[in-house]
């Protein structure tokens, strides 16, 4: 959403666009999921009379939306995309099938897996770490608004400080919050890296794919 208070905001859509797509000009295989949050979260959907299942599925239609905003960005930058739903919406997208997202992935198509795992009470976080499982990947890359894992809030304590490389025991012994621990169990039994970056900051994306240091590396 940007700078706005909810909805979709086109220069931060373009803004991915062109990130993603130097990195697809690197020869990368890239499958994206994506939130909904600007739009609607389930989990707040009970403070509103809303039943959380309902609400839950409310907030992977959210995904959707943002996941046909995003391919249609990405297909305008000369990009192939598939958008692949975890639920049934035959007219917009295709249902996930791992073999096929597999296969869309070795002809070089951007794979964006929307309506998180298909089901209630699992955040997109987990789809992320469940899909990248399922499809081998080398790497889970989460891009959120800070620059990876800090001893403290940055945003409240000027003396925290940033934090290169941890493994996963210790951000369990430390109780940092990388993802929620559905997410963050699956990567860690599957042994599954994870790199907390800010994906907002221009060429962050494509300066973490050369190794230059972006970000805080989980493993």
């Amino acid at each position: 959403m940007g700078e706005q208070q909810f909805g979709i905001d086109p220069s931060r859509l373009q803004q991915y666009a062109t990130e993603i797509k130097k990195a697809v000009d690197q020869g990368l295989e890239i499958a994206i999921v994506i939130g909904g949050g600007n739009i609607f979260r389930g989990i707040q959907a009970e403070s509103s009379g809303i039943d959380r299942v309902q609400g839950d599925h409310m907030g992977m239609l959210a995904t959707l939306i943002n996941g046909m905003a995003l391919q249609s960005a990405l297909e305008k930058n000369g990009m192939y995309t598939r958008l692949m739903s975890g639920i049934s919406v035959d007219q917009v997208c295709e249902p996930y099938i791992r073999r096929r997202a597999v296969r869309h992935l070795e002809k070089g198509r951007i794979v964006i897996f929307g309506a998180g795992t298909g089901n209630p009470y699992f955040t997109t976080d987990s789809a992320a770490s469940l899909r990248a499982i399922e499809i081998d990947a080398d790497v889970v890359l989460k891009g959120t608004r800070v620059d990876g894992i800090y001893t403290a809030d940055p945003e409240k304590d000027p003396t925290a400080e940033k934090i290169d490389k941890i493994s996963f025991d210790e951000v369990l012994a430390k109780r940092f919050k990388v993802m929620d621990l559905t997410a963050f169990t699956l990567c860690r039994e599957n042994k599954l890296p994870i790199v907390i970056f800010d994906m907002n900051k221009p060429d962050n994306l494509n300066n973490l794919i050369k190794g230059e240091g972006v970000g805080t590396l989980v493993s």
